[in-house]
């Protein structure tokens, strides 16, 4: 949970700043160079890919939040295992625990249902269309080099995935010399990591990399109900990687990734449920992908690139007596040509995604979509000071029909302040996978029929201000949405529930607002941050509206750092998560506000680094206040209730990180 840094894209001109809520340590800010200075400037920029324009952080007219790598490297020490809290650690930018029972996650981006954020590995869906809940919980950050994340409808960059947002994950690129790495992680909640990192140059322009790792939780029943309130798995994961880029500028980058685990929720064995009967909760899960990235200069024209990839994901999953069996594909590929002229640069390219899902269970479920689609986007330098954005998608959805999707941003920067503002639309293509689901199964649902492409039109101004050391930003931000899929309870009974899933007509209404403040001086940083947002639905009972369950309207954070390059680092941390709605929560109508609390530090020993955290000093615990288990299992057939508070209370973790090379 340390460390809540962002790189801000609202930067001065050649000023590169990376913080988020939270922020702890980062590069020191400078006032705004000339344009001379910003020239030799060149080891400090950080060029983003998700936007497809290759531009710096500081120069994008769409606002892109940035963890570089030694931000990357300080998550580690707090989370080696996956990239949650990472992610969770982003301004506007909410980790949801979907399933209690095994842990599964989701990220809500500006307070968007986690279903419509699109998560990518260099640019390639290699996790899905629609990632899985715990997709989040599988991916570790030891070869990550970068991680972009652009909030609201992202539809005309990304097709329908990326209605809420993108997250894009950008791999680590090998040095000019060899290098490994290994890190030894252990937790007090009797978990373990073990990770590794190796690369090398090749010779003629290859080098290559190969990361891996081996993960256990040991389930945890913390309250001693019966009921595992963290849930264990054994996991193993391994990625090579391999680069070549040759003297002209073209570049290939190929990867194949696999990984297996064994994930338990549930009961304890001999233990029940209130209705006298064992419910064990488990997912086995194997996946194996594979992605190639290539460009080719064309003298003249432009720039050619191809990307493509292949991902298959096998799921058992138990739920009580009843077990699901099913297959998850994605298909993707791309080719797009990029070009510039006088101050205008512009992308235009088509591409083509497949998603497919088998269920042996239950196959009337299946489905296959197809969807072609044609981009074009393009950016144009008015002045020194000002930069127009455009950008639009068709795509021909073999089931929901074609959908437009534009994007228009700008960006302005008057000395030290930086505005940008941002509008979109985009759709949705919805599937049997909804967070109830995801927690429960397909068992209690009706076959799908009737459902509309979900839609969202998003919109956003940012205002930053940045010189010396104090750094402000202020962003407000709102969505309108339509057609949103709700599940409804056709039989309340707990032993025959019935459910089905419809789409809502009456707009979802979500505004916002996000506050950064951060005062450095000499070694010490401080950082502030503050989230609101208000977000509003019909209510289910036809009455009229309600707030949307598990948003809190009021979030912030405080972190003070320490922390000198050599040596080591100590830092403290403060958040509070104000109330929030619930839905169907026998014990509840509003989850009480909370705050955590953090220690770290860090000691510097050579190629040596000896770590430990501390987290959630205060112990706070939801089934302190309510019990996690339901009295009687909901129509749906979940056991649980919503997740609005930790689960897994005080926890301390501590390692040791070895480097070599480099």
């Amino acid at each position: 949970m340390f460390s809540r840094k962002v790189s801000l894209a609202a930067a001065p001109a050649a000023t590169v700043l990376f913080f988020l809520p939270g922020a702890a340590w980062a590069q020191e800010p400078r006032e705004a160079p000339s344009a001379a200075q910003a020239e030799d400037e060149d080891d400090e920029e950080v060029v983003i890919q998700a936007t497809r324009s290759r531009r710096r952080v500081q120069d994008e007219p769409i606002r892109v939040d940035v963890l570089n790598r030694e931000e990357i490297e300080e998550k580690l020490l707090m989370r080696p295992g996956n990239i949650a809290m990472m992610l969770s650690e982003t301004g506007g930018v909410r980790v949801q625990v979907t399933s209690p029972a095994l842990g599964a996650s989701n990220v809500r981006v500006q307070g968007m249902n986690g279903r419509y954020t699109q998560l990518l590995a260099d640019g390639l869906p290699l996790y899905g269309g629609q990632a899985s809940s715990l997709g989040l919980l599988q991916i570790p950050p030891t070869d990550l080099g970068q991680v972009e994340v652009i909030k609201g409808a992202a539809s005309a960059l990304y097709g329908p995935s990326a209605l809420g947002g993108v997250i894009n994950l950008v791999s680590r690129r090998p040095g000019d010399a060899a290098e490994a790495e290994a890190l030894l992680n252990v937790t007090s909640r009797d978990g373990q990591d073990l990770t590794a990192y190796a690369a090398s140059p090749l010779g003629g322009g290859w080098s290559a990399s190969l990361t891996g790792g081996l993960h256990r939780q040991g389930r945890q029943d913390i309250d001693d109900d019966g009921w595992i309130d963290l849930p264990g798995y054994d996991r193993w994961t391994a990625r090579p990687r391999l680069f070549w880029e040759g003297a002209d500028g073209a570049s290939i980058f190929a990867t194949v990734g696999a990984m297996g685990e064994d994930r338990v929720g549930g009961t304890l064995p001999g233990r029940t449920t209130p209705d006298g009967r064992p419910f064990p909760q488990t997912q086995d899960t194997d996946r194996l992908d594979a992605g190639l990235v290539a460009e080719l200069p064309l003298e003249g024209i432009g720039t050619a690139q191809i990307r493509a990839s292949g991902m298959r994901q096998d799921h058992r999953h138990v739920f009580g007596d009843v077990t699901e069996d099913d297959r998850h594909d994605t298909l993707f590929a791309e080719l797009s040509l990029a070009g510039e002229a006088g101050g205008t640069s512009w992308v235009a390219g088509a591409a083509y995604q497949a998603d497919g899902y088998r269920s042996e269970t239950f196959p009337a479920f299946d489905y296959d979509f197809t969807v072609p689609g044609f981009f074009v986007q393009a950016e144009h330098e008015l002045n020194d000071h000002l930069t127009l954005a455009g950008s639009a998608r068709i795509d021909a959805h073999s089931e929901y029909g074609t959908k437009l999707s534009p994007r228009l941003s700008m960006l302005y920067r008057p000395g030290f302040w930086t505005v940008r503002a941002s509008v979109g639309r985009g759709f949705y293509a919805p599937t049997p996978f909804v967070d109830e689901t995801e927690a429960a199964g397909l068992s209690r649902l009706e076959p799908l029929s009737g459902l509309r492409a979900e839609t969202a039109e998003s919109a956003s101004l940012d205002i930053g201000y940045a010189r010396g050391g104090i750094e402000a930003n202020v962003t407000l931000f709102g969505s309108d949405m339509r057609n949103t899929t709700r599940l409804d309870v056709i039989d309340p009974s707990p032993e025959t529930g019935r459910v089905r899933l419809v789409s809502v007509a009456e707009t979802t209404r979500i505004r916002g607002a996000e506050l950064l403040l951060r005062y450095r001086w000499q070694a010490f940083t401080v950082t502030g941050s503050y989230v609101f947002v208000d977000s509003s639905e019909p209510d289910p009972d036809g009455t009229g509206r309600r707030q949307v369950p598990l948003t809190p309207r009021h979030t912030a954070g405080m972190v003070a750092m320490w922390e000198r390059h050599g040596v080591g680092r100590i830092g403290f941390e403060a958040y509070y998560t104000g109330r929030q709605s619930l839905e169907d929560n026998p014990y509840r109508a509003t989850g009480r506000p909370y705050v955590e609390l953090g220690l770290m530090g860090e000691i510097v020993l050579g190629s040596i680094r000896l770590f430990v955290n501390a987290e959630n000093l205060l112990n706070v615990r939801q089934t302190k206040y309510d019990p996690l288990l339901r009295l009687t299992r909901a129509p749906d057939g979940r056991w649980t209730v919503d997740a609005w508070a930790p689960t897994d209370g005080f926890t301390v973790n501590g390692g040791i990180r070895l480097t070599l090379g480099g």
